[in-house]
């Protein structure tokens, strides 16, 4: 598995710091080879291109995040707790890697239709995970019997992919952290229903 050889996680994270620093258009390889501290070739040795660099990046980040939200929800017990941890961690990974929410929130929306399809299908790890909550709170009766679980989930991440967006946007001059008692109190109120 790539990830588990020297210099690959060491390149992404490279990656992650040059690409939101100069644009995704401006992030030369070779500015990426140096952030990581490995010789232009070396990169070529774990990716076919700065495209490749971009998805994989996408997709490593992405499966800690995801993983990381698995285990944080894993010693809840309702669903609203679960709902909660998770914008809380959302928001917090984006919070605690400014890089990293400048790469997610802006450069990959800027790539071309081919990358964003590779994106997609790497969200959704995420996005069934969000529709595991749902099922649940239906299933304990939290959430509202009629739920409509595919409008549900994109309500969320949309919610929580906007705030990101807007806070990167605003060059995260105010705490993304503290916005999640009023995002989970809407989005709860929401699933909740009149039941």
């Amino acid at each position: 598995m790539k990830r588990n050889k020297p210099k690959y996680m060491q390149i992404i994270d490279a990656a992650v710091i040059v690409i939101a620093e100069n644009g995704y258009h401006q992030a030369q390889v070779s500015k990426i080879a140096k952030q990581a501290g490995v010789a232009d070739g070396t990169i070529y040795l774990y990716f076919k291109n700065k495209e490749d660099i971009l998805i994989s990046l996408f997709k490593e980040k992405m499966v800690l995040f995801v993983e990381k939200i698995e285990e944080v929800i894993a010693g809840k017990q309702t669903v609203s707790e679960k709902l909660l941890v998770m914008i809380e961690n959302h928001c917090r990974i984006l919070s605690d890697d400014h890089h990293l929410a400048i790469v997610t929130q802006l450069e990959i929306r800027q790539s071309n239709k081919d990358i964003r399809l590779k994106i997609n299908d790497v969200l959704k790890g995420y996005l069934e995970l969000v529709d595991k909550i749902l099922i649940s709170g239906i299933e304990s009766g939290e959430f509202s019997s009629d739920l409509n679980v595919r409008l549900a989930r994109q309500m969320i991440f949309g919610t929580l992919d906007e705030m990101a967006t807007t806070w990167v946007m605003n060059d995260q001059k105010y705490d993304l952290v503290e916005q999640v008692p009023a995002i989970h109190k809407l989005l709860l109120h929401g699933c909740r229903g009149r039941n």
